[in-house]
């Protein structure tokens, strides 16, 4: 948190570093809790919390110089608050290309900035890294003061709430003594609760396995009701894939934004093959005040009958409306419903996601831990840069 705190204090933008479960917790920490337009806000209205922004995530030429281009073009006097920027670069290796490439670009940048030698190319690099890799060897070489363990052993999709979460959170200024909470009580919860239906863990598990082993359900639609969880689809759609799909086994995640996707995909999920099971991931209360919808004397499109009807009324018609739907059609749905979503319940969720793969790969053999398929790609790709 003191770390957070000054990068807080004395940034007015961070770049997060990372591939795969390095930030896609993170992000999805962010999307789902920070302001939808977070970096257009001023600082005021941020609360003092930097612009964020993420890449190292994959290999596109104009994604990174397009961010180094806005922060050359921006931070032109270091002396200014509002022109001082720094980086977070998270890997437990530090050798994953990706990451790694992006370091070096960002990293040149910061350094021609605030000078190669300087306290400030030193004090705002924060690496999140293994005990032992290259990241740790060049953090322990450059001296940078604040450096964060990865704990041996944690996988990249399981280390959520390790430092490769919660120090993006803390500087976004998010509880994250609420997100750890959430996801103990959900863990307890987990271990001592006896009824199944009050089980959330196992029922969740017994439904997806159920599906896919008695229906052939083996496509789990996730479909998130509002845009701010679509990135915890994503991040779901990592855990499941790298957790199970090993030995020829283990279901294929789709993450989809509802009402948005009921536009694209709501038509094979209602007549398509019958190979999907649909859970939706739906915060009930929204986390601004509702909207109204106005009244105009034209009403040419005719909706003044819903004057005064709220944006979440609507959802919740579009949610029912779909269930029902389903529901004739003989499609497996599963809900998942949040109170409201903060720092608390989004801890439950992503632990409860977490505590079902594992449950579900001692259901069907599978370790989930470890993903030796990826390793398959990094190999050749480097044989094919040695030969260029």
């Amino acid at each position: 948190e003191a770390t957070a705190k000054m990068m807080r204090d004395e940034l007015d933008r961070v770049v997060f570093l990372g591939i795969g479960g390095s930030y896609m917790g993170a992000r999805a920490l962010f999307e789902s809790l920070c302001h939808r337009y977070h970096n257009e806000l001023s600082r005021d209205e941020r609360n003092g919390v930097p612009r964020i922004y993420f890449e190292g995530h994959n290999l596109d030429n104009d994604n990174s110089s397009g961010l180094i281009e806005l922060l050359q073009s921006h931070c032109k006097n270091q002396k200014q608050l509002a022109e001082k920027w720094g980086i977070v670069v998270i890997s437990k290796s530090g050798g994953t290309l990706e990451t790694a490439a992006a370091f070096r670009w960002f990293r040149q940048s910061l350094e021609n900035y605030y000078g190669k030698e300087s306290e400030a190319s030193c004090k705002y690099i924060v690496p999140v890294t293994g005990e032992t890799g290259k990241l740790r060897d060049l953090s322990n070489a450059k001296g940078y003061p604040a450096t964060f363990p990865i704990p041996d052993g944690v996988g990249g999709r399981f280390s959520v709430f390790t430092a490769v979460g919660l120090l993006p959170a803390a500087i976004m200024g998010l509880d994250i003594k609420q997100i750890l909470q959430g996801a103990a009580d959900i863990t307890e919860q987990f271990k001592q609760e006896k009824p199944f239906h009050k089980n959330p863990v196992m029922e969740y598990t017994a439904v997806c396995h159920a599906a896919e082993k008695e229906l052939g359900a083996n496509i789990r639609v996730l479909s998130t009701w509002g845009g701010r969880l679509e990135a915890v689809g994503l991040w779901y759609d990592q855990l499941l894939a790298e957790s199970l799909g090993k030995a020829e086994q283990g279901a294929t995640p789709l993450t989809g934004v509802n009402t948005r996707d009921l536009h694209s995909r709501g038509q094979q999920h209602q007549e398509g093959k019958r190979d999907k099971l649909i859970t939706n991931l739906h915060a009930t209360t929204p986390s601004t005040e509702a909207i109204s919808l106005p009244a105009f004397e034209d009403d040419f499109d005719q909706l003044n009958k819903f004057a005064g009807k709220t944006m979440p009324t609507f959802l919740e018609a579009a949610f029912g409306g779909t269930n029902q739907a389903y529901e004739e059609a003989k499609r497996p749905t599963a809900n998942l419903f949040l109170s409201e979503l903060n720092e608390y319940t989004l801890g439950q969720t992503l632990q409860m996601f977490m505590l079902a793969t594992v449950l579900e790969g001692q259901l069907i053999g599978i370790n989930p831990y470890g993903q030796p398929g990826v390793e398959a790609y990094k190999q050749n790709m480097g044989r094919i840069l040695n030969k260029k």
